[in-house]
């Protein structure tokens, strides 16, 4: 297991600052189900609230350098279990497993954690036996459920856990992440607009097609300056062979969409910053001669396009008018 506890206070804030004071006064309830967008840091609130607990010296923050922490960090505390997805559902008998392993005498002292990692995924009968559970706590024991869907819970689970919503990753956070794992400004920037996590936008780094729309439409944002024969040449080439299903189109709208958002944005504050930071000369080009109302109808006719991929339009048909409608309001007709 990754340990992720000294994450937390940075990305979460508020509810570590929370969780912090309901251990300090000791009204941590027995069960814990912490909701939020994939990327938001679940696991790393659940881990600072173990840390917090089982920690020797905690302060404000776990101390880091006693047994216990240095247990947890090394994944070797014998007080903390977990239980994910054993294919698409977590299964009976991995709860079953789990509450026998928690009936055991604790083999460290302190508290014991058990973690219910994408508590959605249970079935009837798995989730039925965690209920049986969570209904006759027992004093040493803290459950922890993990859910970006909690309205898939039983109501009954959702109702004997103490509700914690984790606040979505900005697009700053993830973009300084995404940088501290070597991503360039400017790809992070974009990625940090498009992903929900850390691990998405990695993703999205290490994929060709996600590197070559980036490049196709900035290419096309280029050529719109120079003509409608040359932009709709250049969405040929470079942008209409990546339209191969809605997905892959409705991504190249977004790029586009975040352009023009650039654009705007620069007209407003030439000082704010922008999706595409590798083109902002250009996007500060294009805002010194363009009005707020030419900018407001190409950000609209962009979103008609989506509308129309989302009723099946032929996508080829689809971005030559587009092409078409952009220039159209560059040239000023």
């Amino acid at each position: 297991m990754d340990w992720q506890a000294s994450q937390a206070p940075e990305r979460q804030p508020r509810l570590v600052a929370q969780l912090t004071r309901m251990i300090q006064s000791d009204r941590l309830s027995h069960a814990v189900l912490l909701t939020g967008e994939q990327g938001s840091g679940k696991e790393a609130v659940a881990h600072f609230l173990i840390q917090m607990t089982l920690c020797e010296n905690p302060q404000n923050v776990p101390c880091e350098t006693c047994r216990a922490c240095r247990l947890l960090k090394s994944g070797n505390h014998l007080n903390v279990h977990s239980v994910e997805a054993d294919g698409q559902f977590i299964k009976r008998e991995q709860i079953d497993q789990l509450i026998h392993e928690l009936s055991k005498t604790a083999r460290e002292s302190g508290r014991k954690f058990y973690i219910v990692h994408e508590a959605h995924r249970m079935n009837a009968s798995s989730a039925n036996a965690l209920l049986k559970f969570l209904e006759e706590p027992t004093s040493d024991v803290t459950a922890i459920l993990l859910t970006n869907q909690p309205h898939a819970l039983l109501p009954t689970i959702r109702s004997r856990c103490q509700q914690m919503t984790l606040q979505p990753i900005s697009s700053e956070q993830l973009k300084q992440q995404l940088m501290e794992q070597e991503v360039t400004e400017s790809m992070a920037s974009t990625i940090s607009k498009m992903a929900n996590s850390v691990e998405e936008g990695l993703a999205l780094t290490e994929e060709e097609e996600f590197g070559l729309a980036r490049r196709g439409v900035l290419k096309l944002m280029e050529a719109l300056e120079r003509g409608t024969a040359h932009a709709l040449v250049q969405a040929h080439e470079h942008v209409i062979p990546l339209l191969k299903d809605k997905e892959k189109a409705e991504r190249i709208l977004d790029l586009l969409l975040f352009a023009y958002r650039d654009i705007v944005a620069c007209k407003a504050n030439p000082g704010s910053d922008c999706t595409f930071p590798d083109k902002k000369a250009l996007w500060e080009q294009i805002a010194m001669r363009s009005t707020f109302e030419q900018l407001t109808y190409q950000l609209e006719h962009i979103m008609k396009a989506r509308r129309r991929l989302h009723q099946n339009a032929n996508r080829t048909l689809l971005m030559e008018q587009l092409v078409i409608e952009l220039r159209e309001v560059n040239a000023g007709v």
